[in-house]
């Protein structure tokens, strides 16, 4: 994985992954996450616009970078 291409780190602090490296991995982790590219949990409305998510219910919501 690669900073900048696969994930990069919110403000927060937080590791956010990007739609190519979830293209990459090839398959949806319902985990409603940002850049999700099979829209998982995204209503219509969201799907055309650029909202938040929150991701508190996956594995990554606590990690910090280092």
């Amino acid at each position: 994985m690669e900073e900048g291409v696969d994930y990069y780190f919110n403000e927060q602090g937080l590791m956010v992954f990007t739609a190519a490296y979830h293209l990459t991995r090839g398959y949806c982790c319902k985990n409603k996450c940002k850049h999700c590219p099979w829209n998982f949990g995204k209503t219509d409305n969201q799907q055309s616009s650029k909202s938040s998510i929150n991701r508190t219910n996956s594995k990554w919501s606590n990690y910090k970078k280092k």
